[in-house]
Order: C-alpha cells, then sequence, then structure tokens
C-alpha cells in the first residue's frame, strides 16, 4: 500500500514531488486550526504529517492520532510535544542545520537596522517628510566597537559572532542562560581568544545589542522578562531570531517606550504573528514577519529534509533527522 501523507501548508519544491513519488498527498489549501488538525490527524487515513511551526501537535492530539510520524517544516520543534510522541511511539523530524547563515544574517540586518534607524528613515523619505541633510537627522548608534552579548552560543549564535567580529565588534556570550556551563578555548576553535564568555546577568548588563540564540524551553520561557529588562543598559537594543516566547512581550513594551532599553529588532514574537498591545506603534523597533530563514536555497533545502524525513517514517526506514530516536530503539 502507497505511503499516505497529509501536508498543512504547501510548501516549495522539491518536497512534494518526493512525497508524490512514494504516495498519496493531500495538500491543504489553508492551515488547519487545532480541532481540524487533530481530527484528521486521528482519521487513520494517514501515515505522516508534514508540519509547521504554528501546527499544535500536544499530547491530547498525539494520544488519538493514527499516525507513524510528524515532520516539521522547521529547526525547532516546540510546537510538538516530544515526550508524547515518544509514549505513543509516533516518529518526530525536524530539518536542522540548513538555515544558520540565512538566519544570522537577518540577526546582523536587525542590528544594523536598529542602529541606524533605518526603518524610521525609510519611512521619512517615503512620506515626503525628507527635507534635505542636516547635522541631527536621525542620529543613530556605531555598531564597531559596540558589546554583542549573544544568548546561547550554537551554530547560529556562532555566526553572528563571525559577522559582528567583521564590523568589528566586542562579542561576548553565554552558551546556556539562564545557566552556565564553562566552555573550554578547545570548543571555541576558530573564536578562541576573539570572544568572551561572560555570566548572563553579567552579559545583560554589558550588552549594548543583547541577541538571542536559544531553543524555548522550560528554562527559556520569557527569558527576557521585566527584570532582565530593567537590568540592560538604556541605551541597549534587543535582537530576538529565536523563537517569540524567550521574551516577555508586553513588558518589553513598556520598556521601549519608558526609555527602560532604547531599541528592539524582532523576527519572532510571543504569541505569532499577534503582536503585544502597543508594538507595532513603537518608532524604536524593527519588526520582521519570521523571516529569518527565507531564502529561496534554505527553504527549498528544508523542503527536501522534511519530505525525505516524512517518506523514511512511512515506509519503516530510519528518517535522517530524527529527534526521538528511543522510538526505533
Amino acid at each position: 500500500m502507497d505511503a499516505r501523507f497529509l501536508v498543512t501548508t504547501p510548501i516549495p519544491d522539491p518536497g512534494l514531488p518526493l512525497l508524490e513519488a512514494a504516495g498519496s498527498v493531500t495538500v491543504l489549501p489553508d492551515p488547519p486550526d487545532y480541532s481540524r488538525l487533530r481530527q484528521l490527524c486521528a482519521s487513520g487515513d494517514y501515515d505522516v504529517v508534514l508540519t509547521q511551526l504554528r501546527d499544535t501537535v500536544d499530547a491530547a492530539l498525539l494520544a488519538e492520532a493514527e499516525i507513524k510520524g510528524v515532520s516539521n517544516f522547521a529547526v525547532g520543534y516546540n510546537n510538538i510535544d516530544v515526550g508524547a510522541a515518544t509514549s505513543c511511539g509516533i516518529l518526530v523530524g525536524n530539518t536542522p542545520g540548513v538555515l544558520t547563515d540565512a538566519t544570522a544574517d537577518v540577526a546582523m540586518a536587525l542590528i544594523l537596522g536598529t542602529a541606524r534607524r533605518v526603518v524610521e528613515a525609510d519611512r521619512m523619505v517615503r512620506e515626503g517628510r525628507f527635507h534635505g541633510w542636516e547635522p541631527e537627522l536621525l542620529l543613530g548608534r556605531d555598531v564597531t566597537g559596540a558589546v554583542l552579548g549573544l544568548a546561547g552560543f550554537g551554530r547560529i549564535a556562532r555566526a553572528v559572532a563571525r559577522r559582528a567580529l567583521a564590523f568589528g565588534m566586542q562579542v561576548l556570550f553565554s552558551p546556556r542562560p539562564p545557566g552556565d556551563r564553562s566552555v573550554s578555548q578547545d570548543e571555541l576553535g576558530e573564536f578562541s581568544g576573539r570572544v568572551t564568555q561572560v555570566p548572563w546577568e553579567e552579559l545583560v548588563a554589558r550588552s549594548d545589542f543583547l541577541s538571542l540564540h536559544v531553543p524555548l524551553t522550560e528554562q527559556t520561557h520569557q527569558l527576557v522578562d521585566a527584570e532582565v529588562l530593567g537590568r540592560m543598559k538604556p541605551e541597549a537594543i534587543l535582537i530576538n531570531t529565536a523563537r517569540g516566547p524567550v521574551v516577555d512581550e508586553s513588558a518589553l513594551v513598556v520598556s521601549l517606550r519608558n526609555g527602560g532599553i532604547a531599541g528592539a529588532g524582532l523576527d519572532v514574537y510571543e504569541d505569532e504573528p499577534h503582536l503585544a498591545p502597543g508594538l507595532a506603534e513603537l518608532p524604536n523597533t524593527v519588526l520582521l514577519p519570521h523571516i529569518g530563514s527565507a531564502t529561496v536555497p534554505v527553504r527549498a533545502e528544508m523542503s527536501r529534509l522534511s519530505a525525505l524525513n516524512a517518506v523514511a517514517m512511512a515506509t519503516g526506514q530510519r528518517p535522517p533527522h530524527l529527534v526521538n530516536p528511543e522510538v526505533i530503539g
């Protein structure tokens, strides 16, 4: 019997042709709400579901699901209860290692965009409010010489560090905030002697730009809350290309509005796609629509990997990028 795939949102090539070569494919024209997704997974009509970050795959859904696997079209998988999936014998796959440089580029763009007030300047020109060069027009911040603090020091954070060093920034990092662990010079590799590890509390206090690169876990949920924002420099700028709920967005709005910090550049949001009240009206922000991985080559590779995971799950093979290998043993 051919494999049966459910794709919750249309994906770019080459994913769909790979799935179609292995079996029948149902692509939903519109993203399903939770109730609809739960019903589809429990129907017994599909072997594997190819999901997006917006799709909630929780314990209740998994307990009823008649599927072999969930292939997430993302590096992250905080939308899936992996423990529950494992208990139910359901495989979970993701697409790691493909969007490092693309996301680092966006983080750097947010650093530069907030520092030099690019969005405000663009709006001024488009609205006809630019009347010629002025000595104090839209004065911004220097990036060269500024302190960049990296919360987390995985692949994407290291790629940001590489870019920041080329801009002459001083780079500090805390590898696993809010906790800590010592990173040896050998582990730092190319960054040995070029970046400095500091505790999370010091990172918060010293950073001119604080860039978040941590997974969303119980420990990192609202890692940046009102208390952390209160310990940042008034001239500091917060950058988030990780996961929205790592930041208490309502507290961020208050801090930005009251001058607690100078600005924020965000590509992700706490209740995506919705914004905390007041965030969109703040001029000292650069707000992007979750485009960290949005390049043609990256999305094509994510499509390919998620399809390969799905085909392997449906046909009894080991997926190339399996989150819960204990299901197979």
